[in-house]
């Protein structure tokens, strides 16, 4: 019967273990989160510099177009 009961308590202790691990990485998780997807997040900074780099090409290559038309008669 000790025995039984000790069984018990150490599964209670190992469930609380694994709901504190559990809280600890939704955290650990949601700081990450905060981190990149911040305004000044590296995530946000590498997507606008990627758009604005598209942007620019698509500029250029509409100018290129534009530019290579023979005029109209």
């Amino acid at each position: 019967m000790l025995k039984r009961h000790i069984d018990k308590r150490q599964i209670k202790k190992r469930k609380g273990q694994s709901t504190v691990e559990y809280i600890i990485l939704v955290a650990a998780v949601l700081a990450v989160f905060l981190v990149f997807l911040s305004p000044d997040g590296v995530f946000t900074k590498s997507l606008n510099s990627t758009l604005n780099s598209m942007a620019t090409g698509v500029d250029d290559m509409s100018d290129r177009m534009e530019n290579s038309r023979p005029p109209a008669p």
